[in-house]
Formats: C-alpha cells, sequence, structure tokens
C-alpha cells in the first residue's frame, strides 16, 4: 500500500485548473486579437497582388508581375526564421508577455507603411526596394508572434484544455484572412477598376495600424504565464541556454514537428492566399467573387477551428494529425477540380473542402508548438522550427503554385503538390509522433518525454 502511494505522489500530476476561468479568458482574447493582426498584414498582401504588381513591378506580362510580387511575398518568410530566434531567445529570457507586446508594435507598424510607400511610376525601382523592406520587418515581427502567442494561451491552460484554448489562435488566422478576404470584395465591389488600382488597395493596409494598437493596448496589460514564472522561480534549474543547447535539446524533437508544419504551412498558403489568385487568373472568376467566397470559407474555418481543437483534446494530437494528412491527401485535387467550374458555389464548395484538411491541421499544429519542447527553451524551439518550416513551404506556395501552372500548363498542379505532401507527412510523421495531449509540459530539457 505505501509503495502504491509513494509511486502516485512521484507521478506526474495532470493540471486541470492553472488559472481563474475569466483571466483565462482575457489571455485568449488578447492573444487573438495579435494573431489577428499577424495574419490580416500577411492575407492582405496575398490579396491584393495583382495590384501590387502594377503598382510597383513594370512588367507586360502580368504572370510574371504575379511572379515577382509572390517572390516579394516570400521575402517576408525568408526573414521570419530570424524573427524567431531573435523573439524566441527573448521571449525565453524576459518572458512572453512583453516579447508579445513588441511583436504586435512592429507588425502593424511595418504592414501600415506599404500602404503609403509610392508606385514605380513614381520613384522608379525604390518603390520595390521600400516594399522589400518593409515585407522584411513584417516577417522578422512575425516571426516571434504566432509561436509565442499559442505559447502564452497554452501555459495558462489546464492540461486537458490545450488544443480547445490554443485553437483560438488558428481561428484567428482564419478570421483574419476572412476580415481581409471581406474587404477586398467590398472595396472591388464599391470602387471603381482604376481607383482600386490606383489607391483603393492602399486603404487596408493602413486599417492595420489601429488595430494594431488595440492589441498593444490589450496586452499590455496582461501578466506573465505561469509555466514562465515557475522556471524563472526555479534558481537552480534556471539558465539562458545558447542556441547550441537549444538544438542539442530540443533538435529531434524540432526536427519530427517540421515535418507535419510543412503541410500545415503549404496547404495554409495554397488555400488562403493562392485560391484566390487561381480563380481569378486561372480559372476566369470576377475578383470580387473570388475574394466573397474566400470570405464564406475563411469564415467557416474561423467557426470551425475552436470545435477541431475540443477534438483534439478528445481523440489525441496523433490522431488528429492523420486525419489532417488524409483530408488534404484526398480532396485538395476534388477541390481545384470543382473550382474550375468557374461559378461562385463551385469556387466557395472547393474552398471549404481544402479548407477542412487545412483547418485541423492547423489546430493541432498550434498546440503542439508547446507540448513538443521545455519551458526553458520553448519560446526558442518553437519559433526556430515554426518558422524555418514555414519560409521553405509556406512563403514559397503561392510562387510555386504559379510557377506549376505556367510551366505545365495543368491547373491541378498545386493540388498534386499539396498531395504529395500529405502522403508524406502522413507516412513519416504522423506515424512516429508521440501522444502528447493531457500530458503535463515539461519545463526543463532535462525532464522525461512524455508519450
Amino acid at each position: 500500500m505505501n509503495r502504491t502511494l509513494e509511486s502516485d505522489a512521484a507521478a506526474p500530476q495532470i493540471n486541470l485548473e492553472k488559472v481563474p476561468r475569466e483571466q483565462l479568458r482575457r489571455v485568449v482574447r488578447a492573444s487573438f486579437a495579435g494573431t489577428v493582426v499577424e495574419w490580416f498584414d500577411f492575407a492582405i498582401y496575398g490579396y491584393m497582388a495583382t495590384y501590387i504588381a502594377k503598382a510597383f513591378f513594370n512588367s507586360q506580362d502580368p504572370v510574371v508581375g504575379l511572379l515577382e510580387t509572390f517572390a516579394v511575398f516570400a521575402v517576408a518568410f525568408a526573414l521570419r526564421p530570424l524573427g524567431g530566434m531573435f523573439f524566441g531567445r527573448l521571449g525565453d529570457r524576459i518572458g512572453r508577455k512583453s516579447t508579445l507586446v513588441l511583436t504586435v508594435l512592429l507588425m502593424s507598424g511595418s504592414t501600415a507603411a506599404i500602404g503609403l510607400i509610392p508606385t514605380q511610376a513614381q520613384i522608379g525601382v525604390w518603390a520595390a526596394v521600400l516594399l522589400v523592406l518593409a515585407r522584411c520587418l513584417q516577417g522578422f515581427s512575425a516571426g516571434g508572434e504566432y509561436a509565442g502567442a499559442t505559447i502564452y494561451v497554452v501555459e495558462h491552460s489546464p492540461d486537458n484544455q490545450r488544443a480547445r484554448n490554443s485553437s483560438a489562435m488558428s481561428s484567428a488566422t482564419f478570421a483574419s484572412f476572412a476580415l481581409a478576404a471581406g474587404l477586398g470584395a467590398l472595396l472591388s465591389r464599391i470602387l471603381p477598376p482604376e481607383d482600386m488600382g490606383s489607391w483603393g488597395w492602399r486603404i487596408p493596409f493602413l486599417i492595420s495600424l489601429p488595430i494594431g494598437l488595440i492589441a498593444f493596448y490589450i496586452r499590455a496589460k496582461l501578466q506573465e504565464t505561469p509555466e514562465f514564472a515557475a522556471v524563472v522561480g526555479n534558481k537552480e534549474g534556471r539558465k539562458d541556454p545558447s542556441f547550441r543547447e537549444v538544438f542539442r535539446t530540443q533538435g529531434p524533437s524540432m526536427l519530427r514537428l517540421g515535418g507535419f508544419v510543412m503541410l500545415t504551412a503549404l496547404s495554409f498558403y495554397i488555400y488562403s492566399t493562392y485560391m484566390t489568385t487561381f480563380l481569378t487568373v486561372v480559372v476566369g472568376l470576377s475578383k470580387d467573387l473570388a475574394l466573397f467566397s474566400s470570405l464564406i470559407s475563411l469564415t467557416l474555418a474561423a467557426i470551425g477551428a475552436p470545435y477541431l481543437g475540443r477534438m483534439a483534446d478528445r481523440i489525441g494530437r496523433r490522431r488528429t494529425m492523420q486525419m489532417a494528412a488524409a483530408l488534404l491527401a484526398v480532396l485538395t485535387i476534388p477541390s481545384y477540380m470543382i473550382a474550375e467550374q468557374s461559378t461562385l458555389l463551385s469556387a466557395t464548395l472547393s474552398q471549404i473542402l481544402i479548407g477542412l484538411g487545412a483547418a485541423t491541421a492547423n489546430v493541432v499544429t498550434s498546440v503542439l508548438m508547446s507540448e513538443m519542447f521545455s519551458t526553458d527553451m520553448r519560446y526558442t524551439a518553437s519559433g526556430i522550427c515554426y518558422n524555418v518550416t514555414y519560409a521553405i513551404f509556406g512563403g514559397t506556395a503561392p510562387f510555386i503554385a504559379t510557377w506549376l501552372v505556367s510551366s505545365t500548363g495543368n491547373g491541378l498542379a498545386p493540388a498534386i503538390y499539396v498531395s504529395i505532401v500529405a502522403v508524406i507527412s502522413f507516412i513519416i510523421v504522423t506515424l512516429t509522433m508521440p501522444e502528447t495531449a493531457s500530458k503535463p509540459l515539461r519545463r526543463f530539457a532535462r525532464d522525461p518525454i512524455v508519450g
């Protein structure tokens, strides 16, 4: 009997009540607001791509102009790993809250700057240079935003509700893309094409500044997470790990999670950013109808994300990952075939189909970024893993999709690309991933890996 009691006392205890419920709600709302700013900034660039191509790149070939615009889109993602390293290290040293306050200001400011840059006709090549610089600052600050926001929520959450709460960040990503699509559709509807091309496209970029200031105000009133406070309070275990230490102790988990994040990143941007370009440029649907169909599907994804989070808490992370990979492998090609029917209904249905898998992958990724790493190195490890993978597979997705269609003449080429990556991720990653649902978070790298 005594031996059993001693064993039970030594076993890790599942935390079912980490912070008061009202405080947790404030934490989720604050993280949600900042994430909306981050992803709205990236979304509006994709939706305004055709206008940006005409304003900043002097190309007679519209495909070449789009490729140049999406190349600048990818440049921002190239800076995200550096931002992940910088803000990740900062977040593991000074705390999650202070870092997130800084990132949201940089994100909103750099996005508003894009709306103020003169066109190539006005200042020549400097227009493209300034656009690249603004996008670099966007990418750098975004490198510390999403990983930090999900960590901030998870480290406040009960162990059996982590995916449910962190799914608010996934919901925020889809909501921000829906907001950007809705605003783009509205402007395309009410403004003449010449006004939209000359100044109307700038409005969404400028709107990001007041949204960012609101998110800053909300975040500035929050406190540090209980998990980080516990690590700081442990004088014996607390230290500032070097990048070498992070890669040595967290490297295997970073590689394993990165193998799934590649699918999350690719499917998200093929679904949320490139699909609008596909519908307008390849299929020939009008801009306002393409954006309206995106608005509908993205709104449904935002609404559905919390339910997917509850599912991930109930059935586990591994099964949720397998479901996401299977959905994307099976449904992506049919969704593109449906989109080629060139109607509002077909465009909406096609995006809902691919959105099922993209949303599921996004939700489980958001919680795994915390569960796969120890608290003392979590921000750094997750920031590097997430942003490097997104730079490779997410930032290049619109460019590669445009190139694939242009070079092969096959409109289904982007869908085939997603399906292949989904099969690879299912076989190599999901079948070997440890189960972390409802297990206590590790605070130090020396703690054993659960699952």
